[in-house]
């Protein structure tokens, strides 16, 4: 019997693998309602801070574009680089996309992912373990919340960012349970309506895109918004398109010698010391507002720059902020509620579909699954793409366009190991 490879997730980068999967002739089940991270986890109104460039979920075959989609659409065309892309334009492209080239999709939930019983281990670590001839014998056993159980004879994991949002812990001491929307803390994945905050004193933790946005789309709502940022002009804007730099080469987020390399040859990133890669994920492309951003922002959030949060708590029922300034002081900040734009972070642990023994044997780096060539973890058959292989193959895989690198070669990996 010819076991399928399981793709879990349906956001850009499992929708994209599966449709390459498909392209090669590869058996493939594919799992998750399209595009749900950005339908139900972005807030209303939200515009992606990407160019159209930058926006592509790669195809095995021409046609299918965000610009092909616009035309097919009958909407105005997104081309340079100062067309804004509205979230529900992506979000109707990515199911466009599904529709056109994943149209098997099965949009339930994977329960857990284990080794088939009888399965040998990988004998290997950090992915660079070579396939055995029996690579496939046996696979995994999949639970789907519909009740099946079904045997793959690989799994790739495209979960994006579900579950991986992150709360720092002076934060999280007043959110034992998580962060919830009616708490005194929330997280900003969990808001998709910011009318709520009409008329509340609102305090958004961050300084990047996500907190920047989120702020001037709650004070558009009526709230009356502080942002807190970490560190002295830490709340800054990308430059517009035609004041880039126009000596250095293109990339899809503008003119940089390091953002060209990093977006169009991201092989050698793997092979950097583990400092060395998981510092360039944090920095490179870090916390900044997107150009287009400033004029809604400025002189109408506020912004409070500190060199350190210190400790969050509850005072009759609304969170307190104690913060130490950049003069050395300690100062009290008093809201209604919490927003912590605070990322994401990767975490094996949290991945609690994958069975605790595939978990055990899973080699990581900080959390992050320690991927080889092809996109493989150290358990043969395993593969990561999306932000969970960023901290192996560099900050483009935070990117929908990092769709063009990764899953052309993962599925080139995973069909030749898998003859």
């Amino acid at each position: 019997m010819i076991h399928p490879v399981a793709v879990i997730g349906a956001g850009p980068f499992g929708l994209s693998t599966a449709a390459h999967l498909r392209a090669r002739g590869v058996p493939v089940r594919v799992f998750g309602e399209p595009m749900v991270s950005w339908r139900d986890h972005m807030p209303e109104g939200m515009l992606l801070k990407s160019t159209p460039a930058a926006s592509t979920i790669d195809a095995p075959q021409r046609g299918h574009t965000l610009l092909d989609y616009c035309d097919a659409a009958g909407i105005p065309r997104l081309v340079t680089d100062e067309d804004i892309i509205p979230v529900e334009t992506f979000i109707a492209y990515g199911e466009w996309f599904q529709q056109k080239l994943v149209p098997e999709l099965e949009r339930v939930r994977v329960v857990s992912v284990d080794r088939k019983a009888g399965r040998g281990r990988s004998g290997g670590s950090g992915g660079s373990a070579r396939p055995g001839p029996d690579e496939s014998a046996d696979g995994f056993e999949l639970k789907l919340d519909s009740g099946e159980l079904f045997t793959a004879r690989a799994v790739v994991v495209a979960t994006g960012l579900s579950g991986l949002d992150h709360l720092p812990p002076e934060l999280a001491s007043v959110a034992a349970d998580g962060p919830t929307p009616t708490g005194p803390v929330s997280h900003s994945s969990q808001h998709h309506d910011l009318s709520r905050f009409s008329g509340k004193e609102l305090i958004v933790v961050g300084a990047g895109q996500s907190a920047l946005e989120t702020a001037a789309l709650a004070a558009e709502a009526g709230a009356r918004v502080r942002v807190v940022a970490r560190g002295r002009g830490a709340v800054d804007f990308g430059a517009p398109p035609w004041n880039q730099p126009r000596l250095r080469p293109e990339s899809p987020f503008g003119r940089a010698w390091s953002l060209w390399a990093l977006s169009y040859y991201p092989q050698p990133y793997r092979h950097l010391p583990a400092r060395a890669r998981h510092y360039l994920v944090r920095r490179v492309l870090g916390p900044l507002g997107a150009w287009w951003l400033r004029d809604r922002f400025e002189g109408k959030v506020e912004v409070r720059e500190v060199r350190r949060i210190v400790r969050a708590q509850v005072r009759e029922g609304s969170p307190v902020l104690t913060v130490r300034t950049h003069e050395g002081r300690a100062e009290e900040l008093l809201a209604d509620h919490v927003v912590a734009a605070t990322g994401y972070r990767v975490d094996i642990a949290a991945m609690d579909f994958l069975g605790h023994e595939l978990r055990t044997e899973l080699a990581v780096s900080r959390g992050t699954p320690r991927l080889g060539a092809g996109y493989r973890s150290s358990v043969r058959g395993l593969y990561f793409t999306g932000l969970p292989a960023a901290a192996s193959y560099g900050p483009v895989m935070r990117f929908v366009c990092g769709t063009e690198f990764a899953s052309p070669r993962l599925t080139g990996h995973l069909a030749a190991a898998h003859r």
